[in-house]
């Protein structure tokens, strides 16, 4: 993992993600991925990823069902671009990562086991600057990191974590409906409820520290929770959003405390309102 670090280290030194070919900078980032994974394998690679990944495709499934893909795919490229390169600055970067924008006028953005990340058309609309889509699509990847929703839906379903999580989820064994039942209520009641506070929080600490990371302005996700402060807590898009995270307010208190001045050296770094504003048009 160190030798993974430095290697992308030394490719953000001779060409910043804002100023170079992105395609470029991104394969060869993967190559430095695949050319040391059997070192980081013990750290990042389980033997149990693709049963996540399998629950996590049944959560997107259930996401897709609510909302479809908005059908831009200008958009739809763009923000898989902003949210590779991010993913590749976070501690699990070998894993099959997969960015989407749902047609949903809600503002909301979510996250599957496995690395599904969805942030609404709605949401996508109150944003900016790439580096205010930076910051939410890295609490979301931090979420994965992190394995916040696996989490969710043991303690949901009363399962114990560990390796016989997924081995009880046995997504694999179409005729264990019983298992998948169990599996899809725990979901359907994540989503309902959100996460836990504590997990929000971690992950908006982790989101800015990996926007930095990747070479963004960290202020971003903070952006966008004062235009979400700003909003009517009456407007009914909000309504999922504020039923399953922290108030905005209370997000911005808690950053606040946790970041200080330490990421103020970091500020200078490019927010790209005029890429992102060519890039996404008007959700």
């Amino acid at each position: 993992m160190k030798n993974i670090a430095c290697v992308i280290a030394g490719l953000l030194l001779s060409a910043p993600a804002w100023a170079a070919d992105w395609g470029g900078l991104f394969n060869k980032a993967q190559e430095a991925v695949s050319t040391y994974g059997s070192d980081a394998a013990g750290m990042v690679t389980e033997k149990s990823v693709d049963e996540e990944r399998d629950i996590g495709r049944q959560w997107a499934e259930t996401l897709l069902g609510a909302a479809p893909l908005w059908g831009n795919d200008k958009a739809q490229r763009y923000v898989n671009e902003v949210g590779l390169w991010l993913a590749l600055h976070s501690e699990r970067p070998q894993l099959a990562w997969r960015f989407g924008v749902l047609d949903s006028p809600n503002v909301n953005a979510f996250a599957t086991p496995g690395g599904y990340v969805f942030v609404t058309r709605g949401l996508l609309g109150r944003m900016r600057s790439e580096s205010e889509l930076a910051g939410v699509l890295a609490h979301e990847i931090a979420h994965v990191v992190q394995k916040h929703h696996l989490d969710a839906v043991r303690k949901a379903q009363g399962m114990s974590l560990g390796g016989k999580l997924l081995k009880q989820f046995a997504i694999k064994d179409k005729g264990n409906e019983q298992v998948n039942e169990r599996l899809l209520g725990g979901v359907k009641e994540v989503l309902n409820r959100g996460l836990d506070k504590g997990d929000e929080y971690e992950a908006d600490r982790m989101g800015v520290v990996i926007a930095a990371r990747a070479g963004y302005d960290p202020y971003g996700l903070p952006a966008v929770l004062q235009t979400l402060q700003a909003m009517s807590a009456q407007d009914s898009t909000l309504s999922l959003m504020f039923a399953t995270h922290p108030a905005p307010d209370a997000r911005l208190e808690a950053l606040d405390k946790s970041m200080g001045s330490a990421l103020d050296a970091y500020a200078a770094q490019p927010q790209l309102q005029a890429r992102f504003q060519k890039s996404v048009g008007r959700p």
